[in-house]
């Protein structure tokens, strides 16, 4: 008997109850596992139905065809000899499941249910499936007649067991059991299985895939053995996109990978592993060995089988270790919404797509990712893929068409138009076109004054009043009526244009809008309704500002695309008010009364922190005290979550974006909150004013504190004074035998003036060599100094006296030897 293996991983392009397709795929993953020489193939969750199917998981023709699937399998030819398990949904005693199907040889072997479902971010799992809770337990299962006439079965187990052969030991995960506490790979571990599979869904999110590769490094590490991750790769119906990233690993180290963005329909990976590899490992970790000498056992189900069949095995090489290859966000940008799209243009039946170029950093993004696209999709001609060349070829309409280069297939497939006005600039416009040409779009450069102006016209008729920008006179109302005209005509002449462009220009077909509102706008409400961020779809709607001007610089290096260069340094602005002396007189940071970084930070607090506006305000005044006075800091949180709640309707009629960043403000799956608000926040909003009192406060009683008095010589002098809810810091002089010369500071600092009055104040100084022992919260880093004995710093740290932060010893530079309260 053998002891070498060969085991399977398979990421596949599978589509939401598209039976037939999802079928074929499958049962080419299995021929392509065959072909390498594995014995044990595995895929992703649900990979027959399609993850995304949604409420149709409360339907019975979702499981009825599932099974016909699963029977078409199970009798194919090329379907034998192979152990297998595939991702379907099960009803069983009328409970609906998402499991995994063992067979073999047109054998059921175990149905094994998910025990852990997954219910936050886009996950809704509870919605349509149960959880096993019976742990190390199986029922029968009756089978449906279909499938019995194939098995020769009448029932199946069902349950938490595991698959034993001649050789080894399989148990398999569904996806949120590995991320779980409880993972079910621990036990499994224990009782002795040496292989583990994961079938998972689990959709891509910018620096995600490093936890997922820890995540698999650590449970094939801390009991010994193979551990197979298999994820799906496209969008299958839904914003999300699954990236593949597939991998095994033995012993803690990752030995294969899969691709993480690609166009093939069926990836395969294979590992060569050695069984005694895994044993030794075991048996050497004593803890472990003492823990699985006590552990209960998992019901075994034997299979007539072994992956290690023939001597011929141990002369293959196992395979050694790698390092798996993460990506920067950057890239992730780059490829993730890029192959999103192209899995959306050809299954949507459209011959391209549309943009409103603006010759902003918004649009530009998303014009730079319709390039990226058609950079992969030559990529994927080059190396002879046949289904992206089927697939070319019939969105352009053109048999035995091959794109010569990304340049030439985007004058095919994406359409520009830049929609000047009145109000926009040079500046803009010469962008928009030279990023046209760079990506090699069919670019279109348009004015909507006469469409704006006769909409104004009947306003004016029916009013017998004229609205006016608020530079000419109007007022703020007529300001934002005047711009949101604007707006709204950009997205009405997108729609026909993108509807008939193709037929005035003699092709057949029409073309996607995509919209180009970034997440950081979404979350603050910083569109207009129904304006041109509605789109069709919107593939950079789910990422930040910062990301986006990332990802620009990104572009302009890997492409070449001169034109961003000027894109990336100009502010952003929405050229919706009228020029001053033809320059822009308008910026979004000065519209929105906060700057993108700031919404990010906000966006961050609101979603994965779930911070209220007291919460907020309480977490920044301890992070970033030194830079924002509480009082203005206060306003800045007021101000978002007034804007927040004023503008969280828009949300329900958000374009469906490419899901990229965990604050998505996006409604329909991803933030389930209410759309109708009291902007107001009364009680929020008067808990925040009470912690800026505090901190008002806490300045009073130092104003009354005699800080000249409390200069003296006496180095050895260590006594302490204490302000409520406020950390302490103690100054002492260094030894005389200090090199330091000194140190350049600035920094937030209270000043007293003659008066005794304290006041907060920026300084720059240069601090001659004197040392401070600053006491300080843990994790905060910053040293507080000061240039002159009036001079103190003040960190407005908000704890309350009952529950006192740790405090650390850190030094800095002060003129002279001083002790004061912090």
């Amino acid at each position: 008997m053998g002891r070498k293996v060969i085991v399977a991983g398979c990421s596949l392009n599978q589509w939401a109850m598209d039976f037939l397709g999802n079928m074929k795929r499958i049962i080419e993953s299995i021929q392509k596992a065959k072909a390498k020489g594995a014995r044990y193939r595995t895929g992703q969750e649900l990979e027959i139905s399609g993850y995304s199917c949604s409420d149709h998981f409360l339907e019975s023709d979702t499981f009825l065809h599932s099974w016909e699937v699963l029977a078409r399998i199970l009798s194919h030819p090329e379907c034998q000899d192979i152990l297998c398990d595939v991702g379907m949904p099960v009803m069983h005693r009328n409970v609906s499941y998402n499991c995994r199907v063992f067979f073999l040889n047109k054998k059921i072997l175990l149905i094994r249910p998910k025990i852990m479902l997954c219910n936050e971010g886009n996950y809704r799992e509870p919605r349509w499936f149960t959880a096993w809770t019976k742990l190390k337990e199986t029922e029968e299962h009756f089978l449906p007649r279909m499938i019995q006439e194939i098995t020769g079965q009448r029932t199946v187990p069902i349950g938490d067991a595991v698959i034993s052969t001649y050789d080894t030991c399989i148990g398999a995960e569904i996806c949120e059991e590995l991320w779980n506490p409880k993972s079910r790979h621990i036990d499994m571990a224990l009782d002795g299985v040496e292989i583990i599979s994961n079938g998972s869904a689990s959709y891509h999110e910018l620096r995600k895939m490093f936890i997922r590769v820890d995540l698999v490094k650590s449970a094939s590490r801390k009991s010994g053995g193979v551990y197979i991750f298999c994820n799906g790769v496209g969008c299958d119906g839904e914003r999300c996109y699954w990236d593949g990233g597939s991998m095994v690993a033995v012993n803690g180290d990752i030995v294969a990978e899969g691709p993480q963005f690609c166009l093939e329909e069926v990836s395969v990976i294979t590992a060569t592993v050695d069984l005694e590899d895994v044993r030794t490992y075991k048996n050497y970790v004593r803890s472990r060995a003492e823990m699985a000498a006590n552990s209960s056992s998992f019901p075994r189900i034997w299979a007539d089988f072994a992956l290690s069949e023939g001597e011929e095995y141990n002369l293959i090489p196992e395979t050694k270790p790698i390092t798996f290859s993460l990506m920067s966000a950057e890239e992730e940008i780059r490829l993730g919404p890029a192959c999103w799209l192209w899995d959306y243009l050809r299954r949507s039946g459209q011959g391209g797509y549309f943009l409103p170029l603006s010759g902003g950093i918004d649009s530009s993004s998303t014009a730079c990712v319709v390039a990226s696209m058609c950079h992969l999709i030559c990529e994927a001609v080059t190396k002879g893929n046949k289904s992206v060349i089927q697939d070319i070829q019939r969105i352009t309409g053109q048999q035995g068409y091959l794109p010569n280069n990304p340049r030439e297939l985007a004058s095919h497939l994406f359409t520009t138009c830049y929609m000047g006005s009145e109000n926009s600039s040079a500046d803009t416009k010469a962008c928009a076109a030279g990023l046209a040409r760079d990506i090699g779009s069919y670019h279109l450069g348009i004015t909507i004054d006469l469409a704006v102006e006769a909409f104004l016209k009947i306003f004016s008729m029916a009013f017998n009043v004229r609205p006016k920008f608020k530079a000419h006179g109007g007022t703020v109302r007529e300001n934002l009526a005047m711009q949101n005209v604007q707006a709204r005509v950009r997205m009405v002449l997108s729609y026909l244009f993108a509807q008939l462009s193709l037929w005035a220009r003699s092709k057949s077909g029409g073309l996607l809008v995509l919209g180009s509102a970034n997440v950081d706008e979404s979350l603050r409400g910083y569109m207009t309704k129904y304006d041109c961020s509605s789109a069709d779809i919107n593939p950079i709607g789910g990422i930040s500002k910062t990301d986006l001007r990332r990802f620009i610089l990104h572009c302009s290096t890997t492409y070449k695309f001169q034109s961003l260069e000027k894109i990336y340094q100009a502010p952003p602005t929405a050229e919706l008010e009228p020029l001053e002396e033809g320059r822009i007189a308008q910026t979004d940071e000065e519209d929105m009364g906060m700057t993108y970084d700031e919404l990010s930070v906000y966006g961050k607090l609101r979603k994965q922190n779930f911070c209220g506006p007291y919460s907020m305000f309480c977490k920044l005044l301890h992070m970033s005290s030194e830079q924002c006075p509480p009082e203005q800091l206060a306003n800045k949180v007021k101000h978002f979550f007034r804007s927040y709640a004023v503008n969280r309707h828009k949300m329900t009629v958000l374009t469906p974006s490419y899901h990229c960043e965990s604050y998505s403000p996006d409604d329909n799956r991803f933030d389930q909150r209410q759309f109708l608000y009291n902007a107001k926040w009364f009680w929020q909003f008067a808990r925040i004013d009470a912690e800026v009192q505090k901190a008002r406060n806490a300045l009073t009683q130092l104003n009354q504190a005699d800080m000249e008095s409390s200069v003296t010589g006496n180095t050895n002098n260590s006594s302490n004074s204490e302000v409520n809810g406020i950390g302490n810091i103690n100054i002492r002089r260094p030894p005389l035998s200090g090199s330091a010369s000194g140190v350049q500071v600035q920094q937030m600092i209270l000043i007293k003036d003659e008066a005794g009055k304290a006041s907060l104040h920026s300084v720059q100084a240069k601090i001659p060599q004197v040392a401070v022992i600053v006491k300080e919260p843990i994790k905060r880093q910053q040293q507080y100094v000061t240039p002159d004995p009036r001079h103190v710093t003040l960190p407005l740290v908000t704890t309350l006296p009952d529950k006192r932060p740790r405090f650390q010893e850190t030094h800095a530079f002060v003129k002279q030897e001083m002790e004061v309260a912090d």
